[in-house]
């Protein structure tokens, strides 16, 4: 184990790049390798800031796969969720991300290719109901647009939550931090075929989260703990996270 660059938490906070780096933490941002700066500054410091979190209620967690997040263990920061929606997007981003496929694309792939991987693992018609679960009835076209916009939606906040990087805007680079969506099921044989397996069935999964949910509701945010998807809405309002009380 190599020594830290730093001696003290005084040390870590005074770091140019802490500031932002924090309150990118606190609002649901995961933080990998690509993320060179902030990355390296977590493993040197992260002996120090581990206590540090724990005062304001969260783990600062580090996965072998390569990225860091907070996990709240109660309100002081407050908590976000991400919708049923935005989890399904998810987990199918992070089928994606395990498909060797994607790998030979250096992990790029378009918001059509998702909304095929959608289609293709769980249904047309039963992605359409899902998306619009509180229609009996409704139009083909009017359905099928409501379901573009709302993994466009899905994807626009995945991308400030650190799981995916937006290219281009309808293209996207793939990030480790994807394999969250998948943790709940390590162990499990292929966590590919079992994730599959759930998104076909509508349920969604987190770590640390005990129940399955199933999408009833596309506006009601799964009932996750904050930053057990994390965190606050994408960082467009320099709001500090406690502000409110997320996914």
């Amino acid at each position: 184990m190599t020594e830290s660059r730093f001696a003290r938490l005084e040390d870590v906070i005074l770091d140019e790049a802490f500031p932002e780096l924090d309150l990118a933490l606190r609002r649901g941002r995961h933080v990998d390798r690509d993320d060179a700066v902030w990355y390296q500054l977590l493993v040197d410091a992260q002996d120090h800031l581990e206590p540090l979190y724990r005062r304001y209620g969260c783990e600062l967690v580090h996965k072998s796969d390569g990225y860091f997040y907070l996990l709240p263990t109660n309100d002081r920061l407050g908590k976000r969720h991400l919708s049923p929606s935005e989890m399904l997007v998810g987990q199918a981003l992070a089928l994606l991300y395990l498909d060797p496929a994607t790998v030979e694309t250096g992990g790029m792939v378009t918001r059509e290719q998702v909304l095929a991987h959608l289609a293709g693992v769980v249904g047309s018609d039963v992605l359409v109901r899902m998306m619009n679960p509180k229609r009996r009835r409704y139009d083909e076209r009017v359905a099928a647009e409501t379901v573009r916009s709302k993994v466009a939606d899905a994807l626009r906040r995945l991308s400030g939550l650190g799981f995916v990087d937006a290219v281009e805007e309808t293209r996207y680079r793939l990030r480790a931090s994807l394999l969250r969506f998948a943790e709940p099921l390590r162990g499990a044989g292929s966590p590919a075929a079992h994730l599959a397996d759930l998104v076909a069935a509508g349920e969604l999964v987190l770590e640390d989260e005990q129940a399955e949910h199933t999408p009833d509701d596309p506006d009601d945010g799964d009932d996750i703990a904050g930053d057990d998807i994390a965190g606050d809405e994408p960082a467009d309002k320099g709001d500090d996270a406690s502000e409110e009380s997320p996914p």
